[in-house]
């Protein structure tokens, strides 16, 4: 038994030092289960990975050091069919935004109805909801913008919201024919971006003296994006999950044009990601998972 328990030591501090020298992160970390399908995540404050599920009404929390997802929001009372997609954890205001959608029952496939939540990041109580207009919307992700105000896309409306601090209800910041499939959006640099996960293009808004988005211009990218979904801005460069590429990729801009570098290949529809210091996180929906990889210099 002693010579199994110090062969067993020995085996386990090899792989630990083949994953050090690899430069591996923190172990994948199974959300709830296999078929809980994480679509999005954020960091709190302490480093709480927050993680929310497409297939569940649930929002689940991982601690650090942890790989244990627990339950931190139930919205089970929302009715069948109810999930989350995008998450955003504000420091600032002690607020978790998501996106919540509620399919309808006896209507066509993926056809619901969504709103834009905010609970308490500490305690997950309720405080804050915004049903988006509209009898098909998808409120898929968010971001901060200069001006502090919250800035939403609807996937399946084609449209870009705009929530002003302290407001209760979002306006209409921008509708255009090539919002169609809006998904990831994110600042970068004080510009805004967004991209669409129909038709793989990625667009920067210009936003004119009087705070109104303007015509949005094309950002040709030198190898097709496929699926681009969450997408995030850190060290000067966008992070983009490609759910149908099955890659993580960063975007590098220079003008009307973007250089792609893929950064993890061999994935199972990564949909989220999220900076966070050294580590750049993501979700693989499909896998049922969170994962992070070290954030590239």
């Amino acid at each position: 038994m002693a010579q199994w328990n110090a062969r067993r030591t020995l085996i386990v501090c090899m792989v630990l030092v083949i994953c050090f020298a690899e430069g591996a992160s923190a172990a994948a970390i199974v959300i709830g289960d296999d078929k809980s399908r994480p679509e999005s995540l954020t960091i709190a404050p302490g480093g709480i990975l927050i993680v929310g599920s497409a297939s569940s009404p649930f929002v689940y929390k991982v601690r650090p050091g942890s790989t244990f997802a627990e339950k931190f929001i139930d919205v089970s009372a929302e009715g069948p069919g109810t999930s989350f997609l995008g998450m955003l954890a504000d420091a600032a205001s002690n607020t978790l935004w998501t996106c919540q959608r509620t399919v309808i029952p006896n209507s066509p496939p993926m056809h619901g109805r969504s709103a834009l939540r905010g609970f308490d990041l500490s305690t997950g109580a309720p405080k804050f909801r915004w049903n988006l207009p509209g009898d098909n919307t998808a409120c898929n992700d968010y971001s901060y913008g200069p001006d502090r105000a919250l800035y939403i896309t609807d996937t399946f409306g084609g449209k870009v919201y705009k929530l002003r601090k302290g407001a209760a209800v979002a306006d209409l910041f921008l509708d255009h024919p090539v919002l169609r499939g809006v998904d990831g959006i994110t600042f970068l640099n004080g510009t805004l971006y967004v991209n669409s996960v129909f038709t793989g293009k990625l667009y920067r808004i210009p936003v004119g003296a009087d705070v109104k988005a303007g015509e949005p211009v094309e950002i040709s990218t030198d190898q097709p994006l496929k699926g681009p979904d969450g997408m995030r801005a850190a060290n000067g460069k966008l992070f983009v999950a490609e759910n149908g590429g099955g890659v993580i990729v960063s975007l590098t801009i220079s003008g009307d044009k973007a250089s792609v570098t893929v950064l993890k290949n061999g994935l199972k529809r990564p949909t989220g990601i999220e900076p966070a210091g050294d580590t750049l996180w993501f979700t693989e929906i499909d896998a049922g998972r969170a994962d992070s990889i070290p954030m590239p210099k």
